[in-house]
């Protein structure tokens, strides 16, 4: 067996250190009453998906709802909010990689534009499919969600900056790869 190269081994730290602050924030944002309108869970994810190479990003994305719908209860299984935030966060890292190389504010822009339609279209499909009105249910979940929105254009850009700045941690050139 071949060892792991060095950039596969530290996108899997930040992806597991990720992954913990998504895991953690959502409890911390629950418990001081600010609940799920600032998506607590998504911002690391859409992070990671600017610091580890877009596998270990879409991996963590997919698996972080579900982890944290067993161990706490939110999202809930059902309704498939947790499905949904899966598919969300997926698409999340995975446009946050791809788009790495514009401008970060640009960049996260389009990484939460692409996560928001994801998640729209998902709660457009299940509601549809549980006999809800489709049209609210999506509008419901946008208008939720607009100040976690606002929260991930701000703090991304100034995090991922930040650790650019700093140096060392970031697979920039490599996290298409």
């Amino acid at each position: 067996m071949r060892p792991l190269s060095r950039a596969t081994l530290r996108s899997m730290v930040i992806s597991a250190a990720m992954g913990a602050l998504a895991l953690a924030l959502p409890v911390a944002f629950h418990a001081v009453g600010l609940g799920s309108r600032f998506l607590p869970m998504l911002l690391p994810l859409l992070i990671n998906g600017y610091l580890s190479r877009w596998p270990w990003a879409v991996a963590t994305g997919l698996l972080i709802p579900w982890i944290s719908a067993l161990a706490t209860g939110m999202p809930p299984l059902f309704p498939p909010i947790a499905a949904i935030m899966s598919l969300e966060g997926a698409v999340l890292a995975a446009a946050a990689a791809a788009t790495s190389r514009l401008p970060l504010p640009v960049s996260a822009a389009l990484a939460i534009a692409a996560g928001r339609a994801t998640a729209l279209a998902a709660t457009y499909a299940a509601a549809y499919w549980l006999d809800l009105p489709p049209g609210f249910a999506s509008l419901a979940l946008l208008v939720q969600g607009l100040p976690g929105v606002v929260l991930q254009w701000i703090v991304t850009p100034l995090a991922v900056a930040a650790l650019r700045r700093r140096g060392g941690l970031l697979i920039h050139e490599t996290n298409l790869v």
